[in-house]
């Protein structure tokens, strides 16, 4: 439905975005994510037709946004950061004359004002002016202008800016219900808002794509980093831990606040293993008192702050892999490990986990 090759812009010698190449599926809703300047408005808006590329092609299902720039708005809805509303206009006058400028048919253009009402919830406002409604009705106008025509692809830039936990939810639901007729880009920085709306992420970062896959397979190819964390009673030889099948490293845990006697440590796993039931027979094997044991998992945070803080990319290759073998790990789980008191067979264990101080970013910004 969306397909972006090698797209490039340059404003005189500075590039605003460098040879981004994605595709978004019919129904699908991609987040475009990015720290603020890394290049999603202006990426945004040579998809929507308001600026030209230096180079590479965009193309809205099958138009080139530059050759057939009139078909793909006809095809495409645009949410702006700022709604482009007429204050001054009823909900329901404004719509119609949106309608009607999008080259809505005249027998048509009730019928789909008053669906774009009653999909975005502002049927009981459809007579009020537009400079009486709050913030979170105004984004829902906004959105309802950009789809009033009924198009097969949304585009929507930031849209939950501004608004107040309550009103994100709102407009949060709205996207989500939109999925699967319409395919939909969702340009944003707010990372909760990608988890919990889109099944489909791209990552910019200074211009360039660094990442495009789900937020699940996103997640497992950064999954060297997960693990366990446990608390644990009585005195113990941490590299026995080491024994069971997936645990890469251990370590000890600073924490002044622990009773004496308790210690804490943090394990971390080799990808596509999660060894819980092993870890916690073995302690309690042991006898010793384990009072917590608790999974620590790679979020979409730590992807997007891994990407966008260093020059690194993921290869999907890689990320497919991690993921099939995560997904095998879960339907075929390993035998639980013995607890007995036999020592290591690794001599000098090294359970060092690496943990990168991100260099400060520094984006470049977007040329708006």
């Amino acid at each position: 439905m969306i397909e972006v090759e090698h797209l490039s812009k340059v404003y005189g010698s500075t590039p605003a975005i460098q040879d981004i190449t994605f595709s978004v599926e019919k129904g699908e809703i991609l987040g475009f994510l990015g720290p603020n300047g890394a290049g999603k408005t202006t990426t945004m808006r040579i998809l929507t037709g308001y600026l030209p590329a230096t180079s590479g092609t965009a193309k809205i299902a099958g138009f080139d946004v530059h050759e057939n720039s009139m078909e793909v708005r006809q095809r495409i809805g645009y949410l702006p950061e700022t709604p482009p509303l007429y204050p001054d206009m009823t909900v329901e006058g404004f719509l119609t004359f949106v309608a009607r400028i999008k080259g809505v048919a005249a027998g048509d253009r009730s019928q789909r004002v008053e669906s774009a009402m009653k999909r975005c919830n502002i049927l009981e406002k459809r007579k009020v002016l537009i400079r009486k409604l709050s913030k979170g009705f105004r984004q829902r106008v906004g959105i309802a202008q950009a789809i009033v025509h009924d198009p097969p692809a949304i585009v929507l830039d930031e849209p939950t800016v501004g608004l107040d936990p309550r009103q994100i939810i709102e407009v949060r639901n709205l996207i989500k219900s939109l999925a699967g007729e319409h395919t939909i880009i969702l340009s944003t920085h707010i990372l909760p808002e990608v988890s919990m709306t889109c099944n489909k992420v791209a990552i910019i970062n200074r211009g360039r794509v660094v990442a495009t896959n789900t937020p699940e397979q996103l997640m497992t190819a950064l999954a060297g980093e997960s693990g366990y964390e446990l608390e644990v009673e009585g005195r113990f030889d941490q590299a026995r831990l080491l024994q069971i099948p997936g645990v890469k490293a251990v370590d000890a845990l600073a924490d002044e606040a622990l009773p004496e006697n308790r210690s804490k440590l943090r394990l971390t796993l080799e990808a596509g293993h999660d060894p819980g039931r092993e870890i916690a027979a073995m302690i309690v094997g042991s006898g010793l008192g384990l009072y917590e044991l608790r999974r620590t998992r790679v979020s979409l945070e730590d992807v997007f702050l891994e990407l966008t803080t260093e020059e690194k990319t993921i290869n999907l290759a890689e990320a497919d892999q991690a993921y099939e073998r995560a997904q095998a790990a879960q339907r075929e789980p390993s035998e639980p490990a013995e607890a007995d008191n036999s020592t290591s067979q690794r001599s000098d264990p090294d359970p060092t986990v690496i943990n990168p101080s991100p260099a400060d970013a520094d984006p470049e910004g977007d040329a708006r």
